[in-house]
């Protein structure tokens, strides 16, 4: 079985040991991953200009010198990667009243020490499985608004009215034009739209 193709684990720990342990564990179930010793070198590589552009996650440790997994999370949330990139923490006894908040706070989930290894690599899964769904509705997304720029001013006209549901003779008396050059430009708008019906349209549409 080879690895989960374009996907890969973060593991941000100050503990060389668990780091070690929780490679080797990923890669007993064919995941990658990159480990980091803190918070401040897991920073700076986002700071390098890092944008997930394949599934990802990140397991991170609550208590660590330097910046702590808390800090780090913060900034995580203020970049908007808390949900293409899912953060599942790695806890203490103590500090699952903060694992709690911080679930509530958008992070993926928390795992308390000592964990049991399939629970913890099931949400790492999970995890990736919704950054995959993330990155796939980001990609439709920037695709869709292509289209659209592609759209002329008058072919968005028809398209707008298309969606709100006219009918051709409608649409051709609102903008003054023949139902014949309607018919035209709805069809393009349906080309460039990459939709087949107006359902399909208002569809795509729903996602811009």
């Amino acid at each position: 079985m080879q690895p989960t193709p374009n996907a890969t684990v973060f593991i941000v720990d100050d503990d060389a040991s668990v780091r070690e342990a929780l490679a080797w564990l990923l890669r007993s179930r064919h995941l990658l991953s990159e480990s980091y010793v803190g918070g401040e070198e897991f920073d700076a590589m986002l700071a390098g200009g890092f944008s997930p552009a394949h599934p990802c996650c990140l397991l991170l440790d609550v208590r660590m010198p330097g910046m702590s997994g808390l800090a780090l999370f913060d900034k995580l949330a203020q970049c908007g990667l808390v949900e293409v990139m899912p953060v599942i923490f790695l806890t203490g006894h103590a500090d699952v009243p903060t694992a709690v908040d911080l679930v509530k706070r958008g992070a993926f989930d928390f795992c308390e020490k000592p964990f049991s290894d399939n629970a913890l690599v099931d949400r790492v899964e999970q995890a990736i499985g919704q950054s995959r769904q993330v990155l796939a509705a980001r990609h439709e997304k920037n695709r869709l608004q292509v289209r659209l720029a592609d759209l002329t001013e008058r072919e968005r006209d028809v398209m707008r009215l298309v969606a709100e549901g006219l009918p051709n003779k409608l649409i051709a008396d609102q903008l003054d034009i023949s139902v014949r050059t309607v018919e035209v430009h709805r069809a393009r708008v349906f080309d460039k739209m990459e939709v087949k019906s107006a359902v399909e349209l208002v569809n795509a549409l729903r996602g811009s």
